[in-house]
C-alpha cells in the first residue's frame, strides 16, 4: 500500500469519526429523572389542622364587689374543694389627704361643729318657749274653771303649747343632724389612708366546685373592680380539643368522625371523635394577612387517660380528621400526576424511555393517590415531571 492510498484512508477515517461526533452531539440526551413504584398499601384521606386542649367544665371566679383583693395563697396546680375560702376582698383604701384637701376638710368640720352650737341654741330657746307655752296653757285652764277667762283665749294657749311643743322637736331633729354632720366631717380627717386605723368588714370567696387552680389572674393584692376575674378552677383530667377548621372543609366532617393526633409530644398517636361542630364560624386572619372563615370543632379523647395524663389545659395538637380510609389501595405519588385534557395522566418508565399513560385517579390525600384504572402493581412512575418529558423520549433514572 503507497502512501497515497494510506493518507486517503486516514482522512476518510478522520472524517468518518468527526461526522460521528456531530451526530452523537446533535442527538437528544437522556432526561434525567426520579422514579417510584406503583404499589399497593394503606391510604388514608384526611383534614389537617392545630388544636388545642382545654378543659370541658372551666369556672371562673370573679370577684363579686369592688375591693381590695388580698394576696392569693394559692398556686396553679393547687387543688381546692367545694367550698374553701380562695380569696378575701376588702373594702376599698380611702383616699390620702393633701395639704389642700386636709385644709378643706377642718374647714368642714369647723363649719359643722358652728352649725351644731346654732341649732343646740335654737334648741333651748324652743325649749323655754314651750315650757313657758305649758304653763299659761295651766293657769288659764284654771281661770276657766271659775269662769275668770274665755274659751276662747284658753283655745289660743292650747293651740300656742302645741306649737311651741312642735318647734322643740324641730329644734332636737335639727340638733341631730348637725351632730351627724359634724361627724361626716371629721370622718374624712379620721379615716384617710394615712392614718385611719377603723376596723373594715371583709367579703370571703369561696370555691363553686373542687378541682384543680387552672390560672391565676391576680396574685399579689391590689384593687379589683367587681366581675374581674381572680382565678380559673377546672378539673384537668378532664380534657377536650378544640380544632378551628376552615368552612370548606368543616363541611366534609360529621359527629362521631375518627381523629388522629400526632405531633403532641408522645410516644405515640392519641386518638378521639368529633363531639360538636358548631353551627356559627368567624372570620381569622392568617398569618399570612389573608381573612379564612373557620369553624370550631370539639374533639373527646377516646385514648386512655394514662396515655396523655402529661396533656394540661391549652396544649397545642395536631389533628387529623380521617375522612376515609383503605387497607389495600393501588397509590402513586401525588407528585406524578398531572392533567391531560378532562383527565388525568402520568408518564412511566419502559425501555429507557418515559410513555405517557392516562388514569383514572380515585381518593387523594395531598402527598398520595389512589389509582383506579390504567396502571398495574410494580410500574415505574415518574415523579415530579417538567416540560423535557416528551412520550417515547429517552430518560435517564438517577
Amino acid at each position: 500500500m503507497n502512501a497515497q492510498l494510506r493518507r486517503r484512508i486516514f482522512v476518510v477515517s478522520v472524517g468518518i469519526v468527526v461526522l460521528a461526533a456531530v451526530v452523537y452531539g446533535f442527538l437528544p440526551k437522556p432526561v434525567p429523572v426520579e422514579v417510584a413504584t406503583a404499589a399497593r398499601g394503606p391510604l388514608r384521606v384526611t383534614v389537617e389542622e392545630e388544636g388545642r386542649t382545654r378543659v370541658k367544665d372551666r369556672f371562673v371566679v370573679s370577684a363579686p364587689v369592688p375591693g381590695y383583693l388580698r394576696r392569693i395563697a394559692l398556686d396553679a396546680g393547687d387543688l381546692v374543694v367545694k367550698g374553701q375560702q380562695l380569696a378575701v376582698l376588702e373594702p376599698l383604701r380611702s383616699t390620702v389627704l393633701d395639704p389642700r384637701s386636709r385644709a378643706e376638710a377642718e374647714a368642714a368640720v369647723a363649719s359643722a361643729r358652728a352649725a351644731l352650737d346654732v341649732a343646740q341654741e335654737k334648741a333651748r330657746a324652743a325649749a323655754a318657749d314651750a315650757e313657758y307655752a305649758r304653763e299659761r296653757r295651766a293657769r288659764l285652764l284654771k281661770l276657766a274653771g271659775g269662769g275668770f277667762v274665755a274659751k276662747d283665749d284658753v283655745d289660743q294657749a292650747e293651740a300656742a303649747a302645741k306649737k311651741a311643743n312642735a318647734m322643740k322637736l324641730s329644734a332636737d331633729a335639727a340638733v341631730s343632724a348637725a351632730q351627724a354632720d359634724l361627724e361626716r366631717a371629721r370622718s374624712v380627717l379620721g379615716h384617710s389612708a394615712a392614718t385611719g386605723t377603723g376596723t373594715a368588714e371583709a367579703v370571703v370567696v369561696r370555691a363553686p366546685v373542687g378541682g384543680s387552680v387552672l390560672k391565676l389572674h391576680h396574685e399579689s393584692e391590689g384593687v379589683v373592680n367587681g366581675g374581674e376575674p381572680l382565678l380559673d378552677i377546672g378539673n384537668p383530667r378532664s380534657l377536650e380539643v378544640k380544632a378551628e377548621v376552615l368552612s370548606a372543609d368543616a363541611v366534609k366532617l360529621r359527629k362521631g368522625m375518627p381523629v388522629l393526633f400526632e405531633r403532641w409530644g408522645g410516644e405515640q398517636p392519641l386518638e378521639g371523635r368529633v363531639r360538636v361542630i358548631e353551627p356559627a364560624g368567624f372570620t381569622k386572619v392568617s398569618s399570612l394577612g389573608v381573612e379564612e372563615q373557620r369553624v370550631n370543632v370539639i374533639i373527646e379523647l377516646t385514648s386512655p387517660f394514662e396515655l396523655w395524663q402529661r396533656l394540661g389545659d391549652g396544649y397545642r395538637l395536631d389533628a387529623a380528621f380521617i375522612l376515609w380510609e383503605g387497607g389495600d389501595v393501588l397509590q402513586v405519588p401525588a407528585s406524578a400526576l398531572f392533567r391531560r385534557g378532562e383527565g388525568w395522566a402520568l408518564f412511566v418508565v419502559a425501555n429507557k424511555r418515559a410513555k405517557l399513560v392516562d388514569v383514572e385517579v380515585g381518593r387523594r390525600n395531598g402527598l398520595s393517590a389512589e389509582i383506579v384504572k390504567g396502571l398495574t402493581e410494580g410500574t415505574l412512575v415518574i415523579t415530579n415531571p417538567d416540560d423535557r418529558l416528551k412520550d417515547g423520549g429517552r430518560v435517564r433514572v438517577r
